[in-house]
């Protein structure tokens, strides 16, 4: 990358805002000039990134002249309502939240799975669920042996999902239960420590929340498959920060162990943790500030014949969200 690019990054004092600063810096990004931009709370504070502090500006319509790529993480509201004045600007927005990702026009990209759908912007492109990354990272390597017909997902979903909120009360929580107090709930609706519980998206008119709901849209729209079918259960775990999913597929063709094993191998964005002598497979422990989404327990669906089961953990606030965004970014650098 040899353009040096200015970079804005909204929602810089949040939990996913500061993966993105520390995953610009890890990965020798090539910014120009950096600007953060969060509340007017959070306007005067400074973050590190690059070896110097980089002080916190209130966002405004007004916070993206001269800025090239800005990357959104604030939630929907705030992509909604800034989004466009940057597009206006001239910026390229990368926006982290929900807000845009379902418009017909909009991209919705994973690097490793759909990468040419980036340079099809109209100024705004669109990082995908944390839960739909994560598994089409997986699967895109299977797909291309044999088309997926069907997918059958459930997910353990850490507290990071909720932001830096949502851990901290886990934390809270965990203490507190092991010190012999009750565990109060004040982000989520019940006791996180120690527990699990339905993940605390609104639920639908089909019976299914909308966090499910994300998968089986964002999934088609980024497969450009409108005939996948998708079937989620998406469920909260006292994890921190690492989403994992147990995911069953059906495929048009049969595939082998052995053939979706090195198709894994050679892909990118995946590391095969797959060691059934030691009953040792993907964990949230060892995917946590890992880059790469960790698959294993590859075997047969003993109940469909063109079926494969697989497991696989991936840290959400990189993978789900900095990485992905950062990696998007990193596509128009090169271009």
């Amino acid at each position: 990358m040899s353009k040096k690019l200015n970079v804005a990054v909204v929602g810089a004092t949040g939990a996913v805002g500061r993966e993105m600063l520390k995953t610009l810096e890890k990965r020798s990004f090539p910014v120009n000039n950096l600007r953060l931009l969060a509340s007017s709370r959070s306007a005067g504070t400074t973050l590190p990134c690059f070896g110097t502090k980089h002080t916190v500006e209130e966002l405004t319509t007004e916070s993206f002249k001269g800025i090239d790529v800005a990357l959104f993480s604030a939630g929907a509201s705030i992509s909604r309502q800034f989004a466009d004045a940057a597009v206006k600007a001239g910026t390229v927005v990368i926006d982290n939240s929900s807000a845009f990702r379902m418009v017909p026009e909009v991209p919705l990209v994973v690097p490793e799975v759909n990468p040419e759908d980036a340079f099809k912007h109209k100024g705004l492109i669109a990082n995908p669920n944390c839960t739909t990354i994560i598994m089409l990272v997986a699967l895109k390597p299977l797909y291309d042996l044999s088309r997926i017909r069907r997918i059958v997902v459930s997910t353990y979903q850490s507290a990071s999902g909720a932001g830096a909120k949502g851990m901290q009360e886990l934390e809270q929580q965990t203490a507190d239960v092991v010190a012999g107090k009750p565990a109060v709930p004040k982000v989520f609706s019940f006791p996180y420590a120690f527990n699990l519980f339905s993940h605390n998206s609104a639920i639908t008119g089909n019976g299914y929340c909308e966090e499910e709901m994300k998968m089986v849209n964002e999934t088609r729209k980024i497969m450009h498959d409108n005939d996948i079918s998708v079937c989620p259960t998406c469920v909260r775990v006292p994890v921190l920060r690492s989403h994992a999913e147990a995911i069953v597929i059906e495929q048009e063709r049969r595939v082998s162990v052995e053939e979706a094993l090195e198709a894994l191998a050679k892909a990118p964005g995946v590391k095969i943790v797959n060691d059934a002598a030691t009953n040792h497979f993907p964990m949230p422990c060892e995917s946590n500030e890992q880059y790469d989404v960790l698959v294993g327990r590859v075997r047969y669906d003993l109940s469909c014949d063109t079926g494969l089961a697989i497991f696989v953990c991936g840290d959400q606030l990189l993978k789900g969200a900095a990485l992905n965004a950062v990696q998007i970014a990193e596509l128009l650098a090169n271009r």
